[in-house]
C-alpha cells in the first residue's frame, strides 16, 4: 500500500487545519481536544483515558453548541456514574433502591474453578465475585489481565430463597480502555495522511507540537511508534 498516494485537496493553506479535517474524516469519535480534557480533569479525580473516551463520544463535533452540551453531559455522567471509593456505599444503596444503576469502574475478572464461572471484582465499588458472562471475557480478554476501566450496567434483585447468591447482576459492559487495536482501521486512515502529517499526529498524541522540533528530533521522538507499527503489521 502506497501511504503517500492518497489525494486530498484542502480548502485552506493552514497545515494544522488540513490535519484536523483529515482526522475528523478518518478517525471521527477517536480524537479529543486536550483543552477540554484539561478543563474537566482539574475538577474531577478520574483517569485521563476515561475522560478522553467520554469526550470522544459526546464532543466529536465542530459545533460550539454540541461541544458545550457534550461537556455538560460528560460532567453529569462523571458526577452520577463514576465510582469514588469513599462513595461506594452510596452507589450500592442507589443500586438497591432503584433496582438498576450504571457505574464507571475498573473491572478485573477471574475464573472460579469450584463454581465453574467467571467472576468480576469492582475496584472502587468494592464488591467482589460478581458473576459475569463468558461472552464478555472472550471478547475482552484484558479483563483477565489486570482489569480494564468499563461502563457497567448493573441490576439488583434479592431472592429470599437463595440467600447465598449475590443480588447484583451485570447486564451490560462496555470497555473504556480499548481491548485491542484495529490495525486495518489504522492503516486505512493512515493512507490519507502524508508522512509529515502523520508524524505531527503522533507527536500531538503525546502532547507535543511538531513545529517546535527539527526533522531529526521528530524522527527520534516517533521512532518507538514506527517500531510498534511495523511489529503490528508483521503480526497480521
Amino acid at each position: 500500500m502506497d501511504l503517500e498516494s492518497a489525494q486530498y485537496t484542502p480548502e485552506t493553506d493552514d497545515a494544522n487545519e488540513v490535519i484536523y479535517r483529515k482526522l475528523r474524516e478518518h478517525f471521527d469519535g477517536k480524537i479529543v481536544r486536550k483543552d477540554l480534557t484539561k478543563a474537566i480533569k482539574e475538577g474531577a479525580n478520574v483517569p485521563v483515558y476515561v475522560l478522553e473516551f467520554l469526550l470522544g463520544q459526546y464532543c466529536s463535533s465542530d459545533d460550539p453548541k454540541i461541544i458545550e452540551d457534550g461537556v455538560s453531559n460528560v460532567k453529569r455522567i462523571l458526577s452520577e456514574n463514576f465510582v469514588r471509593p469513599d462513595e461506594a456505599q452510596k452507589v450500592l444503596s442507589g443500586l438497591r433502591e432503584r433496582g438498576s444503576f450504571t457505574v464507571i469502574d475498573r473491572i478485573t475478572v477471574s475464573l472460579n474453578i469450584k463454581l465453574d464461572r467467571y467472576e468480576a471484582d469492582f475496584s472502587n465499588l468494592g464488591v467482589r465475585n460478581i458473576p459475569i458472562s463468558s461472552d464478555y471475557v472472550s471478547k475482552y480478554d484484558r479483563l483477565l489481565c489486570g482489569g480494564i476501566w468499563c461502563i457497567v450496567g448493573l441490576e439488583y434483585e434479592y431472592i429470599e430463597e437463595d440467600k447465598k447468591s449475590t443480588p447484583i447482576r451485570i447486564v451490560k459492559l462496555t470497555p473504556i480502555q480499548m481491548p485491542h487495536i484495529d490495525m486495518d482501521e489504522i492503516k486505512n486512515g493512515r493512507s490519507a495522511f502524508t508522512k509529515d502529517e502523520w508524524i505531527t499526529v503522533l507527536l500531538r498524541s503525546t502532547g507535543m507540537e511538531a513545529d517546535r522540533f527539527t526533522d531529526r528530533e521528530k524522527m527520534a521522538a516517533t521512532r518507538p511508534y514506527a517500531s510498534a507499527y511495523r511489529e503490528q503489521l508483521q503480526s497480521l
